[in-house]
């Protein structure tokens, strides 16, 4: 099983239209890298470049990032060109100089945050495994994804009309459910189990860990590890076979 969207990023957007998209929706900025904070503007520049003024791209990213924050706090419709502007400190025309107003910008975002995702969890389950251990490493890459990019899965979870057809949280959760639906259909045939119904299947065990990711989300409790053995539990075993106490057969993570 090959990850997606293979072979190098395609030429950047030019300043001031909307970022191109693919057709899975995603952008061409490249993933997303949640270490970075948005550059302090008060002198003018970044970390780096403070004294002077920014370069397109070193602005382009700074928008990015403050964008990710505040769509993450206030979503996209209680968001203005002028939330956003104030936020970076800058004037309303570079926001639209550099994305066409929020629209853009929040195009930009989501695309950057669908391609860390599905690249976490694709990377997670084409690596060869036992079948469980897949369902594991799946679990675990969406709870990793949940942890070290709230803001990003904040934004992912909401619906908005810039998204309504590709870049979704609906339609990510469909590629991944593709993905899913391959090491399903090995593990039913292994079992004597009709392979038509895997792609249903999938579909359900995607959708059961999305929206536990999405309450663990806030509660953060129990710990990462415990809730992915929990997922797997109820997944691999079904209610009737339950464990009562489930732990994860693979490499143990915090």
């Amino acid at each position: 099983m090959l990850p997606l969207h293979q072979g190098g990023p395609p030429a950047a957007p030019r300043p001031g239209n909307q970022c191109p998209r693919d057709r899975r929706g995603w952008g061409h900025d490249g993933p997303v890298t949640t270490s970075q904070e948005p550059a302090d503007t008060t002198t003018g520049g970044a970390a780096g470049t403070r004294g002077r003024r920014m370069t397109a791209g070193e602005r382009r990213r700074q928008l990015i990032e403050v964008g990710r924050r505040v769509f993450a706090e206030r979503g996209f419709d209680g968001t203005t060109v002028e939330d956003l502007a104030a936020k970076a400190r800058v004037s309303k025309p570079v926001v639209y100089e550099h994305f066409g107003g929020k629209e853009g910008l929040y195009a930009v975002v989501v695309d950057r945050e669908v391609h860390a995702l599905l690249a976490a969890i694709t990377e997670a389950l084409t690596r060869p495994a036992p079948a469980r251990i897949l369902v594991e490493r799946a679990a675990l890459a969406l709870l990793d994804y949940v942890e070290a990019s709230a803001d990003g899965f904040r934004i992912l979870v909401r619906d908005s009309p810039v998204t309504a057809t590709t870049g979704t949280f609906s339609s990510l959760l469909g590629d991944v459910a593709g993905q899913v639906e391959h090491l399903l259909a090995d593990a039913f045939a292994d079992h004597g189990l009709p392979r038509k119904a895997a792609p249903m299947y999938a579909q359900m065990l995607v959708g059961m860990v999305a929206m536990t990711g999405q309450w663990w989300l806030d509660t953060r409790r129990p710990r990462k590890a415990e809730v992915a053995a929990h997922i797997v539990n109820l997944a691999w075993n079904g209610l009737s076979g339950l464990e009562p106490e489930p732990r994860l057969h693979g490499r143990p993570r915090r």
